[in-house]
């Protein structure tokens, strides 16, 4: 069974979030404020990760129904993303405005990059939980 086109450009399309977002938002890792702001989640290494998380998610694109459970990891780790903003948001949503002024590309980074990453957790959730309801699927993909 080939897999549904839609779901296929949707985990090309969460790839390219994680890829063009992390070189684009982080200036080919030379934007040293995006790192300042969020050390931890952050870094290079940070982002780095978070480069190859997206490599990942690319991967699986057209076997996505042969690996359900890696689908919900990708799942897990959106969420862990999302929550890790909301974090920082709670703390440090207040000095957004002045960022604004500073640097408007980071700024709209740390606005936006967890509601992204919710919305790919709901999809890559959707895809998975929907693979596993019908294991007729998953056995004949590939």
């Amino acid at each position: 069974m080939r897999p549904n086109p839609m779901i296929t450009r949707g985990f090309l399309f969460a790839g390219a979030f994680n890829v063009i977002g992390v070189l684009v938002f982080s200036k080919f890792f030379t934007n040293s404020l995006l790192s300042s702001l969020d050390p931890t989640v952050m870094s290079r290494a940070g982002l780095g990760a978070i480069l190859l998380w997206g490599l990942a998610y690319a991967s699986v694109s057209r076997c996505y129904r042969s690996v359900p459970y890696l689908v919900l990891v990708f799942c897990l780790e959106k969420l862990y993303y999302t929550a890790a903003w909301l974090i920082w948001l709670s703390k440090k949503g207040d000095t957004l405005p002045a960022l604004f002024s500073e640097s408007p590309l980071t700024a709209m980074f740390y606005s936006m990059y967890g509601a992204g990453d919710f919305a790919f957790a709901l999809f890559f959730l959707w895809v998975a939980v929907n693979t596993l309801r019908n294991p007729e699927i998953a056995r004949t993909a590939g």
